[in-house]
């Protein structure tokens, strides 16, 4: 099944190939003798009822400094693809839920992956309070009045934009800290949106766990730790990769979550687990799946082709 395939990513000249998903995704796709298309967001556009992309094609290799060529620019018609790759990162902003607007009007004579419209509904940090049994206590709200009692409850606690990503402007603040008022300044100077703030949880400092699922299923995890000094694990701020196995907790959450992934078209998605509970849940851009194989798990992007192969062929 040679398949062409565009991709809408961040510029891949930044890309690092040793940790990038989307890159090994491409890998994958160009080993299975698919075509490649590169572009992004900003070279989307929607004309006379067609969504196109200024496109250039891509041939990727695992070469340090010399990983892509692309090939000249042209205007295409994205409905001529038989899989679009929606592979930018967050912020998950106006812009970005505008993409998946023009995207949602390929399907479904193109697979869309993940699905845009499911991608719209399913913010990370929005879409896990689905499962309120699995979450730590959590507050979404604006009302400084409303933290406040929160944090008189819970007295040590974490505040994060409720759209944010990377780790990036989320603070813990212990329960002496007299810094929450300027915070709450900062935050409503910055965002419109509300913000998340959760009770602090002590486990994060053994492990904050990427749990990979493709088309729902389990498909391998790490264990992201913390950095000493820092709250956040993310592994761009200092948190350092290990290899983990699921706790029956653990795999409950996976039991729970990954059929409601699998309806709504989320094929590849990584969820955040500390301790026994469920922080997050990544559909927008996950990553992970180059950290399970380098610790002896899943290929996870054979997996995800695996799976969009298979889709296509339902559909078909």
């Amino acid at each position: 099944m040679a398949l062409t395939v565009a991709i809408q990513m961040d510029p891949i000249e930044r890309v690092k190939i040793d940790a990038d998903s989307t890159f090994a995704l491409a890998l994958e796709a160009q080993a299975r003798g698919h075509a490649l298309l590169y572009y992004n967001p900003r070279q989307l556009f929607f004309r006379d009822g067609t969504v196109g992309a200024t496109v250039h094609p891509l041939r990727v290799r695992a070469v340090h400094g010399d990983h892509y060529s692309l090939g000249e620019p042209s205007a295409y018609d994205l409905s001529q693809a038989d899989v679009v790759l929606l592979r930018q990162d967050p912020p998950f902003d106006m812009a970005y839920i505008t993409t998946t607007h023009l995207l949602e009007r390929l399907q479904p004579k193109t697979l869309v992956t993940n699905d845009p419209a499911e991608v719209r509904n399913a913010p990370e940090k929005l879409l896990v309070t689905m499962f309120r049994d699995l979450m730590p206590p959590t507050l979404i709200a604006s009302d400084p009045a409303q933290i406040r009692a929160f944090r008189e409850t819970h007295r040590d606690i974490i505040l994060k934009p409720l759209f944010g990503n990377g780790g990036a402007g989320v603070f813990r603040l212990r329960a002496d800290d007299e810094n929450l008022g300027a915070l709450l300044e900062m935050f409503a100077a910055q965002y419109r949106e509300p913000i998340m703030v959760q009770r602090y949880l002590p486990e994060v400092r053994r492990g904050d766990k990427r749990i990979v699922l493709i088309d729902g299923a389990f498909a391998g995890a790490i264990n992201r730790v913390p950095a000493e000094g820092e709250a956040r694990s993310n592994m761009h701020v200092g948190g350092r990769p290990e290899p983990t196995m699921l706790t029956a907790r653990e795999q409950d959450i996976c039991a729970a979550v990954g059929p409601e992934l699998k309806k709504r078209g989320l094929i590849f998605a990584g969820i955040d687990v500390i301790g026994d509970y469920l922080t997050e849940i990544n559909v927008t851009s996950p990553t992970g799946i180059q950290e399970v194989k380098r610790f002896g798990g899943p290929d996870g992007a054979k997996l995800i082709w695996d799976a969009v192969e298979r889709r296509l062929k339902e559909r078909r």
